[in-house]
């Protein structure tokens, strides 16, 4: 079973990259930020949920602003991740 929100991810190398990424994602698009994981070796992936079309257009934003203060590693949409995926996903705390 499909899940109806896309999952974005962007990964840089080094936290200001990604923190950069994620900032620009929910300003462009109407996304929730899902979180972030810290990889090893400085790389940082920044995760968001929402429609598909939003979704691409926060990790075009992102990827561009990451590009900018650092080195952007990969960027990919999921336009219907199965439900299962969610099990390896950060926990959101919504203070």
């Amino acid at each position: 079973m499909a899940n109806a929100n896309a999952l974005g991810m962007i990964e840089t190398k080094g936290l200001v990259g990604a923190i950069e990424a994620a900032d620009a994602m929910v300003k462009a698009a109407n996304v929730q930020l899902v979180g972030k994981e810290q990889v090893g070796g400085g790389l940082v992936t920044v995760m968001v949920r929402g429609d598909v079309g939003a979704v691409k257009a926060a990790t075009d934003a992102g990827a561009s602003a990451a590009e900018r203060v650092g080195d952007l590693v990969s960027v990919h949409v999921i336009p219907r991740p199965h439900f299962e995926v969610d099990a390896i996903l950060p926990k959101v705390n919504v203070d």
